[in-house]
């Protein structure tokens, strides 16, 4: 079907686009200068201001409002009575110019009732679930859930049954591939006696580069993200040495989340691997070395421009 559907019962105002495909269904009310692409679902009782953009294959379930300044990328998805908002100190007869911009991108999905505030992006893939109230931007892929609304895992990231919090006294001495390129978990030697324990390695051996730099991260007031970057050359070895936290590892195909919560356990992580660290425990000592000094540069830190280089470094290796 490319002809549009628009039910008897629905307004649609002069100076509304409406692509091809898209279905409005009955009581829902779009103004003059929204825009909405193509093969899309836009179900009863949604209302749609002026200054909205809708790509292409979203759907929009009942009860929805999409005030100025708000963006549906493509592919989006929006459950019943999600709420969206643009101005964070409303007042009657009180009018903002500009309105903020409110971005939800390709791919994502709020959960029914979830609210978002003004000027927020949510990241591609991302799943905001239901219920939630989102105050911050949402990073890629990311699974956000709350009140506040905090990052709870990411899409397509899985623990390792070998590596999970139960079975780390299990692992024997060694070192453990993992699902994504490169990745590598390292069980490291340990000596346990009356005086206490004692966890070992050396650098030549044990260890797959020679740092010459290290970082501690500590003292995290919550379970909020750090990381979130990609590094161009520098070799990283990660290892928690009290409490826990969570990592997760892609590779721009292939995505998993590592639990570390023991100091016998680390996991390496060559360039050109987009890492995430978040879910620390109050108490969480997270020792992290690394092959290089510091270098602003080395950073990638938006996940679109990760991909791009990537890509680009697969295809200079195969020509």
């Amino acid at each position: 079907m490319t002809e549009t559907f628009i039910h008897p019962q629905a307004i649609v105002e002069k100076g509304a686009t409406i692509g091809p495909s898209t279905r409005v269904w009955a009581f829902a009310h779009i103004l003059a200068g929204a825009v909405i692409g193509r093969d899309c679902d836009i179900c009863d009782h949604v209302f749609i201001e002026n200054q909205v953009k809708v790509g292409d294959r979203v759907t929009i379930k009942c009860g929805v409002q999409l005030w100025d300044g708000v963006t549906l990328e493509d592919d989006v998805f929006v459950g019943p009575n999600a709420t969206f908002t643009n101005d964070r100190f409303p007042r009657s007869k009180h009018y903002l110019d500009p309105y903020p911009q409110t971005v939800v991108r390709q791919g994502a999905s709020i959960g029914a009732n979830a609210t978002i505030l003004p000027g927020l992006t949510i990241g591609r893939e991302a799943m905001v679930g239901a219920g939630a109230v989102v105050t911050r931007d949402v990073p890629d892929r990311a699974i956000v859930a709350g009140v506040p609304a905090r990052i709870v895992g990411y899409v397509g990231a899985h623990r390792r049954p070998q590596v999970s919090l139960a079975d780390y006294a299990a692992l024997g001495e060694g070192v453990y591939d993992t699902g994504v390129r490169g990745v590598k978990v390292y069980r490291q030697k340990e000596i346990r006696d009356l005086r206490g324990c004692l966890s070992v390695g050396e650098f030549a051996s044990s260890l797959p580069f020679l740092p010459r730099r290290y970082y501690v991260i500590y003292g995290v007031p919550s379970r909020e993200v750090r990381g979130e970057h990609a590094h161009k050359t520098l070799h990283q070895f990660l290892v928690c040495l009290a409490g826990q936290c969570a990592l997760v590892v892609d590779d721009g195909e292939r995505r998993e989340e590592i639990v570390l919560c023991s100091p016998t356990v680390g996991v390496y992580t060559p360039p050109m691997i987009w890492g995430v660290q978040y879910k620390f425990s109050p108490d969480a000592v997270l020792l992290v070395l690394a092959s290089d000094p510091y270098d602003a540069d080395d950073y990638i830190r938006e996940y679109d421009e990760f991909l791009v280089m990537l890509a680009t470094h697969r295809s200079a290796l195969t020509s």
